[in-house]
């Protein structure tokens, strides 16, 4: 009996855990996400804090049009998103995204970089450093949901999103990111 218990108490608990990896930017507060989702943050290592706000810069990018990364950005969208969430909490996410502007200093257009290149820095930089890696593969991964239309924020969709990024580079070196950001998420969709 105690063993049916628990497992009917984890089939019931599992939309909710599952639930926890995904954020709908539609839906989300400035006030929740400045109080429950980057508090929480902090101990899911894959949507740690940085994670999370560097996946928003990549969205907010994407939203904007433009389809270039601000290696020296981070910090201060990040700051300025802290800034508008807390001078109006009802706002939505999406509308405080919309709002905050990244610097631009010293920006690399991924229309130009090519597959090839990223890979090889991106295995480069895994070896090393591998939290950076993460790290800036959550801004391609939010770019990309951006790009396709999407307003998810769906942690455990990360993975897949790494190792089918990475195999298309692989089978078309010279293509740029930017065209294969596009065609992962055209995979992603089809599916």
């Amino acid at each position: 009996m105690k063993f049916f218990t628990l497992m009917m108490l984890g089939i019931w608990l599992l939309p909710v855990a599952s639930g926890a990896a995904e954020l709908n930017l539609a839906t989300l507060t400035c006030d929740k996400y400045e109080n429950e989702v980057l508090p929480a943050a902090a101990s899911n290592p894959t949507m740690d804090s940085l994670n999370t706000v560097m996946w928003l810069f990549g969205y907010a990018v994407a939203k904007s049009g433009a389809h270039v990364m601000y290696p020296e950005a981070l910090a201060p969208f990040g700051f300025a998103l802290d800034g508008e969430c807390k001078s109006n909490p009802r706002e939505s996410l999406l509308e405080a995204l919309a709002i905050v502007k990244p610097e631009a200093k010293n920006p690399m257009d991924i229309g130009t970089l090519t597959c090839a290149t990223f890979a090889s820095r991106h295995v480069d930089l895994a070896r090393g450093d591998p939290e950076s890696a993460t790290t800036i593969m959550m801004w391609l991964f939010g770019f990309s949901v951006a790009k396709s239309g999407g307003h998810l924020l769906d942690a455990d969709a990360f993975g897949a999103f790494e190792s089918t990024l990475l195999a298309d580079c692989t089978k078309h070196p010279q293509t740029t990111l930017l065209d294969a950001l596009a065609a992962v998420m055209a995979a992603k969709d089809a599916k």
